[in-house]
């Protein structure tokens, strides 16, 4: 699996991703707390378009409590995962209850794209982005007692936006902590092989 993450959309490293005739999934579950949640549907389509693929949506509240083989038969069928930002939090809550975590590690086929949210969720855990986001945000359908896991697929915490006053907070919470953790300015992207991710630190 490789791991691509951006602060926001596609860095200048996209294009390793490009594809004839690939297949993408495009989460959005980030955006769930707003009414027009698939507000930016279009422009996600098109982005993926120009790196040669077909997208459709794959939104994991359709996964909640259901089969986990049902997750990975979508999985199956694709080449990329792309992860959209928005609350990392939420977003997190709603790969949890659909066990994305467990879905992806039998995936190994499958490439890995998130910007902002998207990319957090790849971190050990999300400390320190509770500066960035809000961690009580719960859109309907959401409860209280759903867990904010990631699917830790990095073996460090990522930082979007780097450089914005949130970001800078966020930063200063885990080095004090000396939690490690990379960060990702606008505009800046990175690409991970998944066997060599795992001990990464700032």
């Amino acid at each position: 699996m490789r791991i691509y993450l951006s602060a926001y959309r596609f860095g200048p490293r996209a294009e390793v991703l490009r594809r004839v005739d690939g297949r993408a999934l495009i989460v959005m579950n980030a955006l769930d707390e707003y009414e027009e949640r698939l507000l930016s549907w279009g422009r996600e389509v098109d982005d993926l378009a120009r790196l040669g693929y077909r997208s459709e949506e794959l939104d994991l509240r359709d996964h909640w409590g259901g089969e986990e083989n049902l997750l990975r038969e979508r999985l199956a069928a694709a080449d990329l995962l792309w992860v959209v930002g928005g609350n990392a939090f939420v977003l997190a809550r709603a790969a949890t209850e659909a066990r994305l975590g467990a879905a992806l590690a039998r995936s190994p086929h499958l490439d890995y794209a998130g910007y902002s949210a998207g990319a957090c969720l790849t971190s050990t855990d999300l400390r320190g982005i509770h500066m960035m986001d809000d961690d009580s945000t719960y859109p309907p359908g959401y409860r209280p007692e759903m867990r904010a896991l990631t699917v830790n697929l990095t073996g460090t915490r990522i930082v979007p936006h780097a450089g914005s006053d949130d970001a800078r907070a966020a930063a200063d919470y885990l080095r004090k902590r000396d939690l490690g953790f990379i960060e990702l300015p606008n505009g800046d992207d990175k690409l991970i092989d998944m066997p060599s991710a795992l001990g990464l630190r700032n």
